[in-house]
């Protein structure tokens, strides 16, 4: 069966390792905000140590000791939930940058589906051109056998049937680039090929266009969602000056021997111990470096700001361009679709009259060549058109698994965030974590 566009798209959506690299940048993002709530719990750690002393003269002593302490900052006057809202903003935004990878696979894989097509198609009419020349050239033999042209002639028809079989050469070696291609982004070799799908539904007009693109390119949303975080990150180095409650508990057992000096043994003493305490803390001078941090992320934020700024400006721009590649595209084609059928009447013109002695066999050649090269450019414009659509679509964030309805399950990136939010250790959150991993290698 030929392979459709849908089922390049599919085969490039599942074999690129591209995405399965920004998929796990995500996963790491997700982690962040597991970081982030993890600092608003408790820290249990224990600790054993064991030491022998002997001052001169003295008795030796010997002590072990174990520890199990627990400490969990109570207030920290919002520091901490700043944390956890800016690393959640950066989830988002790693997640818009996801999307902006598959598209542009899904774009690569679009661009060698039709750069194929249109490579075969050029072999295949330059395949008939050097047939119909090597007919001519015969001709031009047959006429000077009889007088009837010149040995120069002979010569031209000669030099026209090389210059097709470059002309192939090349068309062929175009086609087999455009299967590298194709085998980059799909994993697989092309075979046959379908013919393309009918054209996306355009919007109304550019502007139209401008505005889908400035709603759903995941460039900008993407863009969008990095200003807020460096909005709150602001708020955190403000929060730094803020002062921290913290509360400890502690739990201690101690174990000594004591020797004397005639080498005679003392007696172990065991001793327990708990304790419990409130912290409250807050740094009041720190050289300078709070008031740096706090400037930092105000240069991080007006960088976000100018850099949302330029990413909707490009994409306004290739939003405007596609569209333009579209108008293009279609006028070329209205053109071609003339200048080929008056080059095809030329042609059947100059070569009845060649027949006839009032035209030479150059004139011949070079007939067939122009309907050669309109052919030509037809295939090219023809495969333009296609592409530019698609161009739009990409512009204006819809070549997505979603909006192309092409049927196959996508990546949810909210199955691992929704595992690992809370940060879990271990129990029923650990299992549903286990699970969606084991997906996650299944795909």
């Amino acid at each position: 069966m030929a392979e459709s566009l849908a089922d390049t798209m599919v085969a490039a959506y599942r074999h690129s390792a591209l995405v399965e690299q920004s998929r796990a940048v995500l996963r790491a993002a997700d982690e962040d905000v597991a970081t982030a709530v993890a600092a608003l719990r408790p820290v249990l750690q224990w600790a054993a140590s064991h030491s022998v002393s002997k001052p001169e003269d003295s008795s030796s002593s010997r002590s072990s000791s174990l520890s199990l302490g627990m400490e969990m900052t109570l207030y920290d006057w919002g520091r901490s939930q700043i944390a956890i809202d800016a690393a959640k903003e950066q989830v988002l935004a790693t997640r818009q940058a996801l999307v902006g990878v598959e598209q542009d696979i899904i774009l690569a894989a679009t661009i060698s589906f039709f750069d194929v097509r249109s490579a075969l198609e050029q072999v295949a009419l330059m395949e008939n051109s050097v047939r119909v020349i090597g007919q001519e050239r015969q001709a031009a033999r047959d006429r000077f056998e009889v007088g009837e042209i010149t040995v120069t002639d002979v010569a031209q028809a000669d030099a026209q049937l090389a210059a097709s079989r470059a002309q192939l050469v090349a068309a062929q070696g175009d086609l087999e680039i455009a299967r590298e291609n194709y085998m980059a982004a799909t994993g697989r070799q092309p075979g046959t090929l379908a013919a393309p799908p009918p054209l996306p539904t355009l919007p109304a007009n550019v502007d139209a266009a401008r505005a889908v693109a400035q709603r759903n390119h995941p460039s900008v949303l993407q863009a969008q969602r990095s200003a807020a975080a460096a909005e709150l990150g602001i708020a955190a180095a403000r929060a730094e000056r803020n002062p921290t409650l913290s509360g400890s508990v502690a739990a201690q057992v101690q174990r000594g021997l004591t020797q004397g000096l005639g080498g005679g043994l003392g007696e172990y003493r065991t001793q327990r111990g708990l304790s419990a305490g409130v912290n409250l803390s807050q740094t009041l001078y720190a050289g300078g470096r709070l008031s740096a941090s706090l400037r930092k992320a105000m240069a991080n934020r007006d960088q976000a700001r100018a850099t949302l700024l330029n990413v909707s400006r490009q994409v306004s721009q290739e939003v405007g361009t596609a569209w333009a590649n579209i108008n293009v595209a279609r006028a070329q084609i209205s053109a071609i679709d003339e200048q080929i059928s008056a080059a095809q009447q030329a042609y059947d013109g100059v070569r009845e009259e060649a027949t006839l002695g009032a035209r030479t066999t150059l004139d011949v050649l070079d007939a067939e060549q122009a309907l050669l090269e309109a052919r030509a450019d037809k295939i090219t414009a023809e495969a333009n058109l296609q592409l530019a659509h698609y161009q739009l679509l990409a512009a204006m964030g819809l070549l997505t698994v979603e909006h192309l309805n092409l049927g196959i399950p996508t990546y949810d990136p909210s199955q691992y965030y929704n595992a690992v939010r809370n940060a879990p250790a271990s129990s029923r959150q650990g299992e549903s974590l286990d699970r969606v991993l084991r997906a996650i290698g299944r795909d």
